[in-house]
């Protein structure tokens, strides 16, 4: 098994305690742009001292904005179903949990899409529950084609990236078919022992099955796949050196790692209680391991999504972040109420709840581009492609006049007259700073045409 358990409880054993000067060495390495291995990445995770943590801070949005530039990817989450036959303990959706379950129709779940598309957006997660009979694959892939079919004045969904269980080649292959961006697992938790304890009869229990699934999905051909841990389940420190290890593993074995890291911390959900969970970390934990990963696997999406406070999001885009998820209802069918005040069951409770328009006028406030950009997916620029430009520091001559051409489409179809004025002078800013001539050119010509009406837009 390629998650070596003890090859990483030896590592941590032989970064327990270390020095200063051990961490400062590490330190200097990441801010020199050098790989980290197993034991600098465990070396990190040692850091106490406010002045390591202050500087690693600064390495990570450092590393961020060389490779990202101020671009932020926006996106919205959207539960079709909350069936589900596993009892994982840390969720709301378990079965044993005794509540209406809903299934949305293909016109309840257009009726979902024309309220996000109003809401400006055009990257949506999709999510499910586990049930191979009220949820089978035949149903999500029929979801996707309602998504992409719903069209809403000048709104449409034109990326939809997926998040169902582990499953076969021949299942991961009808997703590729339906035309899917990353498909995104998280493994919840790579501690074997715990694993097993916190999915307790569940289809979900079998670990290996379950950790190999990124291997069945890019022999189908999904390139793009995002991981992710559940913190708050077993020791933290454990979880990062995992996840760097099955990373490391995809690379080898792809040529490609993850595409995105989600970084979840355990909320509040139904049928549990927080104090059941002992490795539960604080706010300075987390954000020391926001940063590590930044630090560790520079050219791989960072998201971080509703569960954390708009404070907290903020400090960390500026310390890796760089998708967040905005106006976010994590319940079956909840975008159709119009007060937010939905009562379906949640899988999680959600803290952020500011709309999509108050997000994007922070991020522009903050001199952030928000992102809604989803052309590497429609020019074939996936997997080892991208990441192929990203590491020859190539992208920001596509995702940053991107990102200023969907900002310009948001604020003439969904802006007020205050993030128009301010959204106006941050794409000028922008524009002016583009040094390629051509490419200055191009986006200046496609700025032009979109305030004229057309929409779409992409180098």
């Amino acid at each position: 098994m390629f998650i070596d358990h003890s090859a990483i409880e030896n590592t941590l054993k032989l970064a327990a305690g270390t020095s200063d000067a051990a961490i400062d060495a590490v330190l200097a390495k990441a801010e020199l742009g050098s790989p980290l291995d197993q034991l600098d990445i465990a070396t990190l995770l040692e850091i106490k001292s406010d002045k390591h943590m202050a500087r690693l801070m600064r390495i990570a949005g450092a590393i961020k904005d060389r490779i990202y530039g101020n671009r932020i990817v926006v996106f919205a989450p959207l539960y079709v179903s909350d069936y589900c036959v596993n009892n994982c303990v840390y969720c709301g959706y378990k079965h044993s949990n005794d509540f209406p379950r809903r299934r949305l129709s293909r016109e309840e779940i257009q009726e979902e899409v024309m309220l996000l598309e109003k809401m400006g957006h055009k990257r949506l997660a999709l999510e499910v529950g586990e049930d191979p009979v009220n949820c089978p694959i035949d149903y999500v892939v029929d979801a996707i084609d309602a998504i992409y079919s719903t069209k809403n004045e000048n709104g449409t969904i034109r990326r939809i990236n997926v998040n169902i269980a582990a499953t076969t080649v021949e299942d991961y292959k009808k997703l590729k078919k339906a035309g899917i961006g990353t498909y995104i697992l998280f493994q919840e938790t790579y501690h074997k022992p715990t694993y097993e304890r916190m999915h307790p009869k569940s289809v979900k229990g079998n670990y290996l099955y379950h950790l190999t699934a990124f291997d069945r999905a890019m022999e189908a051909g999904l390139d793009d796949v995002g991981a992710g841990v559940l913190f708050g389940l077993a020791d933290y420190k454990f979880e990062v050196l995992a996840l760097m290890m099955h990373n490391a593993y995809l690379e080898e074995k792809f040529g490609v790692g993850f595409h995105t890291i989600s970084v979840p911390r355990i909320k509040k959900a139904e049928g549990m209680t927080l104090d059941q969970f002992s490795n539960q970390i604080d706010d300075l934990t987390f954000k020391k391991i926001v940063a590590i990963l930044r630090v560790a696997v520079p050219f791989t999406g960072i998201i971080m999504s509703t569960r954390e406070s708009a404070q907290m999001r903020r400090e960390m885009i500026r310390a890796g972040v760089s998708q967040i998820s905005a106006g976010s209802c994590t319940g079956v069918g909840g975008y159709k109420e119009s007060d937010r005040k939905d009562t379906s069951t949640k899988q999680f409770e959600a803290t952020d709840q500011r709309s999509p328009m108050e997000v994007l006028k922070e991020l522009v406030a903050d001199g952030l581009v928000p992102s809604y950009c989803t052309a590497c997916y429609r020019s074939g620029r996936t997997g080892d492609r991208f990441m192929q430009l990203a590491k020859a520091g190539q992208i920001h001559n596509v995702c940053t006049p991107n990102a200023l051409m969907t900002l310009q489409e948001f604020i003439l179809d969904y802006g007020d007259q205050a993030l128009k004025a301010d959204s106006e002078l941050l794409i000028e800013k922008e524009l002016a700073a583009i040094e390629r001539e051509d490419i200055h050119k191009l986006l200046t010509n496609n700025l032009q045409r979109i305030r004229s009406g057309e929409r779409d837009l992409f180098l």
